[in-house]
């Protein structure tokens, strides 16, 4: 077995309830969902209304209806902005976003959106009062990330939320990094539009993700289909979650949420990030005197997630990678991480950086081995 370090790319390996629910879906529930009356499908809408309540529960929202399942958090992200925004809307973000956000904006800036961009600190944090400043009379929402990919700063999402709320101006936050790691809750952070993939620390399976919608937000739809109600209407149906969610669900998919969502509630989210973060900050003590290596972002533990990003002077990161990989069998992630911005911010733009993100089923031993290969190779220069 690898020693698997990616986990903010997606979790690996899972909790074995997951694997079991994910099996148990595809080999004994089998049916579309809302599809038909027969036991098989209601079985599966079944299953599918009782994750939606975990969700929503999971995050202290009050209506499950507005829980819509995607494909990732990509996907989410991008039905939460150009489900919302139209010709003439002002939106604010910053320079540390995944380009799951970059992106969307970029395509909407050619559709008469305005986007501002505020500065973050080189550790990856926003100030709200730099929020605060850019609002404009036609500003429409804020998007934030609630902690940065690349270097592990968390965002003060509530602050914001609270400043955005004053204003009557929606605020759209990426928990992809936080959902599962950090305690999120959606009512009192202020929250509108609330995005996470379902594959990362939710320790759902890969092509999953969540978008709760506030229940003040009315989304337009990106896609209109089947939807197993009103089917003789030839409109797409306005009611949560059908308007958003055409097609056949990933019944799969969702069990998986379910399960590592049940996972995570036995565990402890607090003792899953307090065992993530103390393999974090080994690392980081580890190598902290080790000659020509060097660290991104914060090392205060308590404003951030157990992400790390550094470099190995006169070595590119897509190198160490490879030797880490290759000569040791460990999995890390090397590049810009799609988020080109933030490492502008850090300094590290254009080659990027190397990530390692460790996450809940690895150990101390994984860490210090870690440790070891990475001392190996900053000397074999």
């Amino acid at each position: 077995m690898p020693i698997y370090l990616d986990n903010a790319a997606t979790s690996f390996p899972k909790p074995p309830q997951v694997y079991e629910a994910v099996d148990h879906a595809m080999r004994n529930i089998g049916g579309s969902p809302g599809r038909g009356s027969h036991r098989m499908a209601v079985e599966s809408a079944r299953m599918i209304f009782e994750t939606r309540e975990d969700v929503a529960k999971f995050f202290n929202f009050p209506d499950s209806s507005r829980v819509i399942f995607t494909s990732n958090a990509t996907d989410s992200l991008n039905l939460g902005l150009k489900g919302l925004l139209s010709p003439g809307n002002h939106v604010i973000t910053s320079y540390i976003e995944h380009n799951s956000v970059t992106r969307p904006l970029k395509s909407l800036k050619k559709n008469g959106i305005e986007v501002t961009k505020v500065k973050t600190s080189s550790e990856g944090f926003v100030d709200p009062e730099d929020i605060k400043k850019a609002f404009k009379k036609n500003t429409k929402l804020v998007v934030i990330n609630h902690a940065s990919n690349v270097l592990g700063s968390i965002n003060p999402v509530e602050e914001i939320g609270s400043i955005c709320k004053k204003k009557g101006i929606k605020l759209l936050v990426d928990a992809a990094q936080t959902a599962g790691t950090i305690p999120v809750d959606i009512i009192k952070g202020n929250i509108d539009i609330f995005a996470c993939s379902g594959h990362k620390s939710l320790f759902g399976i890969q092509g999953t993700g969540i978008l709760i919608v506030g229940e003040e937000i009315n989304l337009n739809s990106l896609k209109e289909g089947g939807t197993g109600s009103f089917s003789d209407d030839e409109s797409q149906p306005e009611f949560f979650p059908d308007k958003l969610e055409s097609g056949t669900l990933n019944t799969p998919g969702i069990a998986s949420i379910k399960a590592g969502i049940d996972f995570i509630n036995k565990t402890g989210i607090e003792n899953i990030r307090k065992h993530k973060l103390g393999l974090t900050e080994q690392f980081l003590s580890g190598l902290s005197e080790t000659k020509g290596i060097l660290f991104y972002g914060t090392g205060d533990f308590s404003k951030k997630i157990p992400v790390l990003s550094f470099n190995i002077e006169g070595m590119q990161p897509g190198c160490i990678e490879k030797r880490l990989d290759e000569d040791f069998y460990i999995i890390s992630r090397a590049g810009l991480h799609c988020s080109p911005d933030s490492h502008k911010t850090a300094g590290t733009y254009p080659d990027g950086a190397i990530r390692i993100s460790p996450g809940f089923f690895n150990t101390f031993e994984d860490i210090d081995l870690t440790i070891d290969a990475i001392r190996k190779i900053a000397k074999s220069l």
